[in-house]
């Protein structure tokens, strides 16, 4: 496809991009100036925190005299990394200098790669792309988030700005209140609640033809805060049945079930299906662990084949997410920066032992988790998940439950239509562009549109 003269970046772009590409080169430069400086210390560090990981493994794998050798293995650890680092900053005033010099070349780097990729976010606050709605619905979840509808007195807020308010009651079906609403003759849903919630009345939405407002009053929000949505001020996401700026994202489907964030397997996916999880999470993992993970655990009964054609079975974590999760060491890790890939992330651990879990999370400490065959990631569009039981169980967006196998997953691109205030758009591309890509930046600094 050609790229069209807007699209074609104008020298400001060029010149930052190149300015970004040069400060990634000088940060490669200290990195490999520390390694050969300081590589006894890098390689001491790794052993420690190595021994480190496989006591951790004990410690949650464990019980009782293997459980404290683990402890001792993680003190043992710790004192070793507490060594390498004492070697490593020997000199304090001339770390310090360094790391002064190259927070200052990052933070130029940072902001250059952000105005080459993200040039017109004022273009971006300023646009209007959907009507206001005429009889838009919003359904409160009052004890969602411990009670954050009330507090930030979002029903009479909604009211004010002539919005439906419907109250969930401990009674009430979620989404037979949403279906009853649009056959009222509801325009736009809204969901003041948690992300299951947000999924549940969402799926109606979509179903419907209808825009969704996400109100996040829940108690993590994932959805929100991958939006970009402004989670501390839930009563801020109420201006979108106003402002009426429309987005299009994506949402997943398991086995037909509508999901925003993500469906868990494995460890966690049993742990919550437990009575006492409510009530006791950290007592029920702690307790259920070494069963689940420990020398004479079954491996869980889950299969899958990667899109490379390798089969694998038994691991004890797998995350298919609405649009891929970042999993680099960075401000944004366990965060989707975009939310309209059209693509599925997955993320899949397959270790069994301590001395599995010391490799996998040495190599991933140098950033080189892909080489392990014990990790798995990818993107797709479509994936399926096997079981020989016929039956597995899951936690979509947090909810549990138990399906019928195999899980058939499926990327929807665009298909959910939001209503977000204004400046969200801007929020978006904003995030996005903190992904620095370094093809796009060479793309730019040649003077062509980068690719996406």
């Amino acid at each position: 496809m050609q790229s069209t003269p807007a699209s074609v970046p104008g020298l400001d772009r060029r010149l930052s991009a190149g300015i970004a590409l040069t400060g990634v080169a000088l940060m490669a430069v200290v990195v490999v100036g520390f390694v050969i400086t300081r590589g006894i210390d890098v390689v001491i560090g790794l052993i420690g925190f190595g021994i480190a990981t496989a006591g951790a493994w004990w410690v949650i794998t464990e019980r009782a005299v293997r459980r404290l050798g683990g402890a001792i293995a993680v003190a043992v650890g710790m004192a070793v990394i507490a060594v390498a680092l004492t070697q490593a900053l020997a000199d304090p005033a001339t770390v310090a200098v360094r790391l002064l010099t190259a927070g200052a070349v990052l933070a130029v780097a940072t902001g250059c790669a952000r105005y080459a990729l993200a040039p017109d976010l004022h273009a971006l606050d300023l646009t209007r792309e959907s009507r206001r709605p005429a009889k838009p619905v919003l359904i409160c979840n009052p004890k969602s988030g411990g009670g954050k509808v009330e507090r930030f007195g979002i029903v009479s807020a909604a009211r004010d700005l002539g919005v439906e308010v419907l109250v969930l009651g401990p009674d009430d079906d979620l989404e037979q209140l949403a279906r009853d609403a649009v056959a009222r003759g509801a325009d736009c849903l809204g969901m003041a609640g948690g992300d299951g919630s947000q999924a549940l009345v969402a799926s109606v939405a979509v179903e419907n033809g209808l825009p969704f407002v996400c109100i996040s009053a829940g108690t993590r929000n994932h959805f929100a805060l991958d939006l970009g949505l402004d989670r501390e001020d839930p009563k801020a996401g109420l201006l979108a049945f106003r402002d009426a700026v429309e987005r299009r994202v994506d949402h997943a489907t398991v086995n037909g079930r509508l999901f925003v964030n993500n469906v868990s397997l494995g460890v966690y996916a049993t742990v919550v299906h437990e009575s006492s999880y409510r009530a006791e999470k950290a007592q029920t993992f702690a307790t259920m662990l070494p069963d689940l993970l420990g020398r004479t655990a079954e491996p869980f009964d889950l299969q899958f084949t990667s899109p490379t054609g390798d089969e694998v079975d038994g691991s004890f974590v797998i995350l298919v997410s609405n649009n891929p999760y970042t999993a680099t060491a960075s401000l944004d890790a366990a965060t989707r920066r975009a939310m309209d890939t059209g693509r599925l992330g997955v993320i899949a651990i397959s270790t069994s032992t301590g001395a599995e879990a010391a490799r996998l999370l040495t190599r991933s400490a140098l950033g080189l988790r892909r080489t392990s065959r014990f990790w798995h990631e990818f993107a797709t569009e479509e994936f399926e998940i096997r079981s020989r039981g016929g039956r597995a169980f899951v936690g979509i967006d947090g909810e549990a439950l138990e399906l019928t196998t195999p899980l058939r997953f499926r990327s929807h691109p665009r298909e959910l239509r939001l209503l977000v205030p204004a400046g969200n758009r801007a929020a978006a591309a904003r995030r996005r562009a903190r992904a620095v890509d370094l093809r796009s930046l060479v793309d730019l600094t040649r003077g062509q549109a980068p690719r996406m």
